[in-house]
């Protein structure tokens, strides 16, 4: 790659950078957040230490993983662990799930005593466990369920925003977002976000952008596009595609923080430096180590980081045999003596900017409890997690990454 040549695929190669004044600041209620650029809740992944470090790169709304209500309630040792914050911390954003109005009325009212900045209600987690009773992409099914559940964060976070995250529906036959974002505006959410994709695709396929320009064009709140993010590029495409208030991102910077900052520049109108070598990576991945063993502990610290050093060598040479002994890692001391024999002048490989880190690329059928699709009027709160063992339970399907 010569001096000063665009870092990127084909498909980003001639898109302009942003022009001042191209785009705003996202705006929720009090809050501007600029670039206009939102790090995706997701279970198992976004827990303070890699916030943080994303942060390190540049500004927007970093969004915690999802936080169970009841757990939260309850005290549950791990709910608080990953709804726990530390000073510098700014905004501090949340994302909750919970399906019954009193529990998530209770819990924004006690983020908010907190001093939580913004809340956000998860209506698109399509894990199994979750649908199948009643709960995440299946709320939106019910729209004055979602009334219900919105109104009461809303009302008892008083001056903080509460937004939403859904998807496009269930599947091809049962689309859910337009009608389940119309109600989210008239019970008074400041923003909805949307990932363009159905429950049932999962991760598979490419987002529907379309989808995200037809909610744009239905609501008067600001509306924020989620899917296919992988390089900076792409989310100046979104926006300029789709009319979108901002963008969310999600699996494009697992393993690759420096993403936050390729964002930061192409929103500035700047040309992005090319990524960060093998040997820089490695220092970085070694620094998410340690937090994660500071923040979780040496044991499940580990535990959780082994996941994070496949995302981050995906694509280097010989990467598939050092993940297989990453994997295998018992200590920060066994993770630092497999980097020390990396070559840390290889180069960041162009084909690894889209290559996809987390989820997988299957489908699925999504499971619902019986007669939920034909009771759309319906407004019960399905029934979630409340003795302890479940809760535990809970917390350990949908954090395990």
């Amino acid at each position: 790659m010569s001096a000063g040549a665009r870092f990127s695929t084909e498909l980003n190669a001639d898109v302009p950078l942003a022009r001042p004044g191209e785009f705003r600041p996202l705006r929720l209620k009090h809050l501007n957040i600029v670039p206009p650029v939102v790090l995706a809740p997701m279970a198992g992944v976004t827990n303070y230490p890699f916030r943080a470090l994303c942060r390190q790169y540049g500004a927007g709304l970093y969004v915690s993983e999802m936080i169970t209500a009841r757990g939260f309630l309850m005290g549950n040792a791990l709910t608080a662990l990953l709804a726990s914050s530390q000073p510098g911390e700014s905004p501090r954003s949340i994302q909750v799930y919970g399906s019954d109005p009193k529990d998530l009325g209770l819990m924004v009212e006690r983020l908010v005593a907190e001093g939580v900045d913004h809340v956000d209600i998860n209506f698109g987690c399509p894990v199994r466990k979750v649908t199948s009773h009643g709960g995440g992409s299946a709320i939106p099914v019910k729209p004055r369920l979602v009334a219900r559940l919105v109104r009461a964060m809303v009302r008892s976070a008083k001056h903080v925003p509460v937004t939403i995250k859904m998807r496009k529906g269930i599947d091809d036959e049962l689309s859910t977002y337009l009608e389940a974002g119309k109600v989210a505006q008239e019970e008074g959410a400041s923003a909805v976000g949307l990932h363009a994709r159905t429950a049932a695709q999962l991760y598979a396929g490419e987002a529907d952008w379309d989808a995200i320009a037809d909610l744009k064009s239905h609501l008067a709140i600001p509306v924020l596009g989620n899917g296919d993010i992988w390089e900076a590029f792409d989310a100046l495409r979104m926006m300029r595609a789709t009319g979108c208030d901002a963008v969310i991102v999600g699996r494009g910077c697992l393993g690759r923080p420096w993403l936050f900052r390729e964002l930061s520049d192409v929103f500035s109108g700047r040309e992005p430096a090319p990524p960060p070598r093998l040997g820089e990576i490695a220092a970085i991945m070694l620094d998410h180590g340690e937090r994660m063993v500071e923040f979780f502990g040496p044991r499940m610290g580990i535990l959780q980081m082994r996941k994070w050093t496949s995302w981050y060598t995906k694509g280097f040479r010989g990467s598939a045999a050092l993940r297989a002994k990453m994997m295998e890692i018992e200590s920060l001391a066994d993770l630092r003596a497999l980097v020390a024999g990396l070559d840390g002048e290889e180069a960041f490989p162009l084909h690894a900017l889209r290559a996809h880190r987390g989820k997988g690329t299957r489908v699925q059928k999504v499971s619902l409890p019986e007669g939920y699709r034909e009771a759309r009027d319906d407004d019960t709160p399905p029934r979630g997690p409340h003795l302890e063992s479940e809760i535990a339970a809970w917390e350990a399907a949908l954090n395990s990454g």
